[in-house]
């Protein structure tokens, strides 16, 4: 069972993976943001996983899937459309 003090907030985890990453790495200048100069490196989703934390549905965020993903500015993976 999770217990609320034993979770962190889901800005802070994306946070983490990101730009806080890069910083760690010393690659902040490079990537773990979407910047102008910096590497086009995402995600996307097919929900908005800030607006269910907000909302207190963060246990939905288990049921997201990614619909696309981008590397140094290439698609480099695409979902294959459902019918």
């Amino acid at each position: 069972m999770l217990l609320s003090r034993q979770s962190i907030p889901l800005r802070d985890v994306i946070d983490a993976y990101t730009v806080n990453g890069a910083q760690m790495l010393y690659l902040g200048d490079l990537a773990g943001s979407l910047e102008v100069g910096k590497s086009a490196d995402f995600i996307v989703l097919d929900r908005d996983i800030l607006a269910l934390a907000d909302t207190g549905h963060a246990a939905d965020v288990a049921d997201t899937k990614v619909l696309a993903t981008w590397f140094r500015g290439d698609k480099v993976y695409s979902r294959p459309v459902q019918p």
